[in-house]
C-alpha cells in the first residue's frame, strides 16, 4: 500500500530517502544538496517501507525586482529511476506545491526538467538571476534558464522578466 507522508522527514526514512536521492541523481547529489533539503517540509511516497519518491520545500528569502518575498524553494525532487513515468514525482511535487501555496508568497526552483514542472503549474523565469553575499550582488547568468517560479496569492501579479536574487549559501546558490 502506497503512503504519502507530508511534514518533517521521519527518522526512519532519512537513510532510505538519502539512498533514493543518490540513485536518482547518479551519485551526484552532494552533502550540500542534502543539507539544503533536510530542514524543510517533506513529501515522501513510501510503499512497504521503500521510498519511491521525495520532494521538500524550504523557506528562503527571494528578491524580485527589489522586493523581498518569503519563498518556498523546492529541493531534492526525485523518483525511483525504475518507476519513472508512473506519476510518483508529480504526487510529491503536488504535495509540496500545496504547502507553498498555503504558506509562502512565492515558489522557486532550479531545474533542467521544465516541461515536468510547467504541467504542474510552474512558470519559467524569463529575466536575469543574481546572488547576494557579503560582497554584494553578483550575476548568476548560468542559472537564468534553470529557474522557475510558482505564483501564489502573495505574488499573483508577479512579472517573470525582471531580476531575481537569492541569498548565497554553501554549494549551489540556486
Amino acid at each position: 500500500m502506497t503512503d504519502l507522508r507530508i511534514g518533517k522527514l521521519p527518522d526512519g526514512l532519512v537513510g532510505p530517502t538519502r539512498a533514493l536521492l543518490d540513485r536518482a541523481f547518479g551519485g551526484e547529489f552532494t552533502e550540500e544538496d542534502w543539507d539544503h533539503a533536510v530542514g524543510g517540509v517533506h513529501a515522501v511516497l513510501v510503499d512497504e517501507g521503500v521510498v519511491l519518491a521525495h520532494a521538500s520545500v524550504v523557506s528562503r528569502s527571494i528578491r524580485v525586482d527589489g522586493r523581498w518575498y518569503e519563498a518556498g524553494y523546492l529541493e531534492a525532487v526525485a523518483c525511483d529511476p525504475d518507476r519513472h513515468g508512473h506519476g510518483l514525482g508529480s504526487q510529491v511535487v503536488d504535495a509540496v506545491t500545496d504547502v507553498i501555496r498555503d504558506r509562502d508568497e512565492l515558489g522557486v526552483l532550479s531545474t533542467g526538467a521544465h516541461a515536468f514542472y510547467e504541467r504542474l503549474g510552474w512558470t519559467r523565469w524569463q529575466g536575469t538571476s543574481w546572488v547576494l553575499d557579503g560582497g554584494g550582488l553578483h550575476r548568476t547568468a548560468a542559472d537564468d534558464d534553470a529557474l522557475m517560479v510558482l505564483r501564489t496569492d502573495g505574488s499573483a501579479d508577479l512579472r517573470t522578466d525582471g531580476e531575481i536574487a537569492c541569498l548565497a549559501r554553501p554549494g549551489d546558490d540556486w
